[in-house]
């Protein structure tokens, strides 16, 4: 498995900027982004002087094999490099740019290959804030705000609101039901009418009679925003909203006793979504007060914005999340409870577990265990022996999983197929009579969707596994069979 590492062999002080002796390029003769924020480069201006420096330097027919070293050298003392024509600017850049913001940038490992480099990009810079202590990065990563989706990071005593996510405490649960397999075609448009008439999906989707769940008894005057959301919240407990979450029966293939489920094959639904509305209210409300006190941060690290856990603040985000937490898993428990008994089912197993959230853990960092926040971004907890769900797209399946408890993933795991194409880029490349032909052959029924949802905008699931079988094995496979999402149009959430 490739590792990228945020502190390498050498680090020293010189003139204010953070100096780190430059990755082996593996017979490479040019330098990206990445490698610069390697050596210690900081974002902003200095970095975009980098990069021209890199280009100027090739196109002028330099040794290449040398670029990596003339580099090196600027960094560690760009004063001696302010008259040069070629080099002047980068250096000068250097000089002006403010201190680093890490002495010595937090280690972090990369699982999976081919990943989007801007997203590598962001897993690095975040491992460079000064609260960072240890990172990961998940097999299905791909573009964030602030921390890429997929991200893992470590921090010390500080919650950072865009870590966590828009789509606070977004969450997988399945119900294993007692409906045999052949009543999935033969009870089709009746399994339809209890996901629509027992779920809602789109913006701002509610309920007019409200569900009832003893989160809603909770303290919501935790935070200002979720004390002013309670009545909003309410009316859209046990709904859906957009973007990527669904709810969906299928097959579900277990291959080891689990719970009072023996091996065998049971009909499963599954659902996805997360906190809705109040949930994207409370990240939008702390995360421009986190910005807000730290101005010193540049443009690329905004978005990261950290508060102290030891601050009024902190601890006023930190209730919240765990309050949007606790209601996530109410929408869940709603949703799925509805449906069971709108059709008379009893429930056979239950399986949940939550992603965009940051949890207080004890792992070993630098060799000695200490505890830390450790926010998964789009990635599911896999510490040893907890089950979690990984879903695929609406026409390849989903896994149940088991954690291996793996030390460099920060007991993670990836929380999905993970995206490889916009949702702007997937409206205009697919129309739906050819995406219902991969459908047809998938078997599987469409209630609705949008374009921006359809199998091809995903990572193959297989491969995503493949490359964390060092973070979890495999003990269940769903499949679905009826698919609902929020209708073509309605924008996304999360």
């Amino acid at each position: 498995m490739p590792c990228v590492r945020g502190c390498v062999e050498a680090a020293v002080q010189t003139n204010g900027l953070h100096f780190r002796r430059a990755q082996p390029t593996n017979g490479r003769t040019t330098m990206n982004t990445k490698d610069l924020i390697h050596l210690g480069v900081p974002p902003g201006e200095a970095m975009r002087r980098g990069m021209d420096f890199i280009s100027r330097y090739v196109l002028k027919g330099h040794d290449k094999s040398r670029l990596a070293a003339e580099t090196e050298a600027i960094v560690k003392n760009p004063a001696g490099f302010v008259d040069d024509e070629l080099r002047g600017e980068f250096a000068k850049a250097l000089l002006r740019s403010v201190r680093p913001i890490h002495a010595a940038p937090a280690e972090w490992r990369q699982w999976g290959e081919g990943l989007e480099p801007e997203a590598v990009n962001q897993m690095a810079r975040a491992c460079q804030l000064p609260v960072s202590v240890a990172g990961a990065l998940m097999p299905d990563a791909h573009l964030g705000y602030g921390l890429p989706i997929g991200g893992v990071l470590a921090t010390d005593n500080a919650v950072i609101p865009y870590a966590v996510g828009v789509d606070i405490a977004c969450r997988m649960k399945m119900t294993v039901l007692d409906l045999p397999l052949r009543e999935l075609d033969r009870r089709r448009e009746r399994l339809i009418h209890a996901i629509e008439t027992e779920t809602r999906f789109g913006v701002g989707a509610n309920f007019q009679t409200r569900r009832e769940h003893e989160v809603m008894d909770a303290d919501w005057s935790v935070s200002p925003i979720t004390k002013q959301n309670k009545g909003r919240a309410w009316s859209q407990l046990g709904t859906s909203g957009s973007g990527n979450h669904f709810v969906e029966f299928g097959t579900f293939t277990l291959n080891e006793q689990t719970g009072a489920c023996e091996p065998g094959e049971y009909v499963a639904l599954l659902s996805h979504s997360g906190s809705r509305g109040t949930g994207a209210s409370v990240c939008e409300h702390y995360s421009k007060l986190a910005m807000g006190q730290h101005p010193e941060l540049a443009k690329e690290h905004k978005q990261l914005a950290w508060l102290s856990l030891d601050s009024a603040e902190g601890r006023e985000y930190w209730a919240a999340m765990e309050l949007m937490g606790r209601y996530a898993a109410a929408n869940h428990a709603c949703i799925h409870r509805h449906i069971a008994k709108h059709l008379g089912l009893e429930v056979l197993l239950d399986v949940e577990n939550h992603h965009n959230f940051a949890w207080r853990e004890r792992h070993v960092i630098g060799g000695v265990e200490r505890e830390v926040i450790v926010h998964r971004k789009g990635a599911t907890p896999a510490g040893e022996g907890m089950l979690g769900i990984i879903p695929g797209s609406m026409a390849s399946p989903g896994f149940l999983v088991r954690g291996k408890g793996n030390v460099e993933s920060l007991k993670s795991a990836a929380h999905g197929a993970g995206r490889v194409m916009s949702r702007k880029k997937a409206a205009e490349t697919f129309k739906w009579y050819k995406v219902n032909r991969v459908l047809k052959e998938a078997g599987v029924h469409l209630i609705s969707a949008g374009l921006d949802e359809v199998p091809m905008v995903y990572k193959n699931i297989h491969n995503v596994m493949a490359a964390q079988n060092d973070l979890v094995e495999v003990i269940g496979q769903f499949d679905p069979k009826l698919v609902k999402m929020a209708p073509h149009g309605e924008r996304p959430e999360d």
